[in-house]
């Protein structure tokens, strides 16, 4: 007789997790109800800003971490976590913290855009220009988030019809003038593909 599928995942859990354990696993357990200090991890949060403003991104990563500690809801503070993991490379670990952001987020683009470009340099592809396009729906005309799809649909082949919408966004309002051309090149590109028979 087969174990019923409930009985089986519960095994599985209390097997991999530790039935029981009052351990702590990560910064962000707790151990029953979550304690929130919310000016405590505002006031880390600013502390982060001014050390990663100065280059130190190691203790700004630190403060960040005290920040979570502090507040677990802080959403700035995870997705300034997730930005220092990118920036390390640490894609699996900048993707949870771009998640979180975003959760705790919901009206802001800029955890949408940093998930896409986590996912762009994981090779999901197709992930990364939902997520940018979610940072669109959240935000319309967000420019990073035109920046992200048209980088994201250039670098990898996945050129279509909405291609040509963003880079036209960004030959009108990139940030710089390399912007400006980098989007005018492909531009140029994309039409002299269309015109071969």
């Amino acid at each position: 007789m087969r174990a019923p599928l409930g009985f089986v995942i519960l095994a599985l859990c209390v097997a991999l997790l530790g039935c029981g354990s009052s351990q702590a696993r990560g910064s962000y357990s707790d151990q029953g109800m979550v304690q929130r200090d919310i000016p405590r991890a505002q006031e880390l949060y600013q502390q982060s800003r001014a050390q990663r403003d100065s280059g130190d991104f190691d203790d700004a990563a630190d403060l960040l971490r005290q920040a979570l500690d502090a507040d677990l809801y802080h959403g700035p503070a995870h997705n300034d976590l997730g930005v220092i993991l990118l920036s390390e490379g640490r894609l699996y670990e900048a993707a949870t913290e771009f998640e979180w952001a975003r959760k705790l987020m919901p009206g802001h683009p800029d955890p949408r855009v940093n998930l896409a470009v986590t996912l762009e340099r994981g090779f999901k592809h197709a992930e990364a220009l939902e997520a940018a396009q979610a940072a669109l729906e959240v935000r319309p005309g967000h420019l990073a988030a035109h920046q992200a799809i048209a980088i994201i649909q250039c670098r990898n082949n996945l050129v279509d019809e909405s291609t040509t919408e963003h880079l036209a966004v960004l030959v009108d309002r990139g940030p710089t003038d390399e912007w400006r051309r980098w989007a005018e090149t492909w531009q140029l590109k994309i039409e002299g593909r269309q015109r071969q028979p």
